[in-house]
């Protein structure tokens, strides 16, 4: 089934490469209106260039309220709404325990779990009942693997409030998941990975029952599920996206 997202207002923060780019680019191509955010200017306006004509870009740091606050302000004065909110800003380290920084540990919570938590909270005056929230979440809440304890502690945290948020908001006809995806062949992930790098790359490929790791378009189409219309009863879950290899 063919979902239509037109006259929908989609936002996807950290949009500007990668998985949330992708997602991005599927909403677009259903109709939606999109509005993209991320930290750097130039290659957010590169991305929005991929999109159709009706996107937009803001720039925006999640984890600074202050520049949240004035978005969102944005958004209601020329929008006036939010149909659709996918929360995918985020970033990670690989700091084995002993090796763990106090300021990477704050920068990972500050961005992943505190930039989260406000996104989607200043997010609710601006959306009606029907509208969605996806996060992006990781395979790593349940199996972070060496080196990412404090990044899948953070993607841990935000399944735990979002079973507290659904409470939260009960009544107000607002859906809150999280997709969780595996490894993705981007080239943040590339880059994210220490050397040798198409050694990890293989060994990911041959934990997953499937053997090959994601593809953008296959997260991008997950989330634009949990987003339609079609997943009007699913609410406060967490789907995996990952070939099968979080559940052997």
């Amino acid at each position: 089934m063919t979902q239509s997202f037109q006259n929908k207002i989609a936002v996807i923060t950290g949009a500007s490469s990668g998985i949330g780019l992708g997602i991005a680019q599927e909403l677009s191509a259903l109709g939606a209106t999109v509005i993209i955010t991320g930290r750097n200017k130039n290659k957010l306006e590169l991305a929005v260039s991929t999109l159709g004509p009706n996107a937009c870009q803001f720039q925006v740091d999640v984890s600074n309220l202050t520049e949240l606050n004035t978005f969102y302000e944005q958004i209601r004065s020329r929008f006036g709404r939010i149909d659709i909110l996918i929360a995918n800003a985020g970033m990670g380290e690989i700091e084995p325990l002993g090796q763990i920084t106090p300021e990477k540990f704050d920068l990972q919570f500050t961005t992943n779990v505190r930039g989260i938590t406000f996104t989607v909270q200043k997010a609710l005056p601006l959306m009606k009942p029907g509208s969605s929230i996806v996060i992006t979440g990781s395979t790593a809440s349940i199996n972070p693997g060496e080196g990412l304890s404090v990044y899948g502690g953070t993607k841990a945290a935000l399944r735990a409030m979002v079973r507290s948020w659904i409470l939260d908001i009960k009544g107000a006809g607002i859906r809150i998941n999280i997709l969780s995806p595996g490894p993705v062949d981007t080239q943040s992930l590339r880059d994210f990975l220490p050397e040798p790098v198409d050694a990890i790359l293989q060994s990911l490929r041959d934990r997953s029952p499937l053997g090959r790791i994601g593809r953008t378009e296959e997260i991008a189409k997950a989330v634009v599920f949990l987003s339609s219309d079609a997943a009007a009863y699913i609410n406060g879950a967490e789907i995996f996206a990952d070939g099968g290899a979080s559940q052997i």
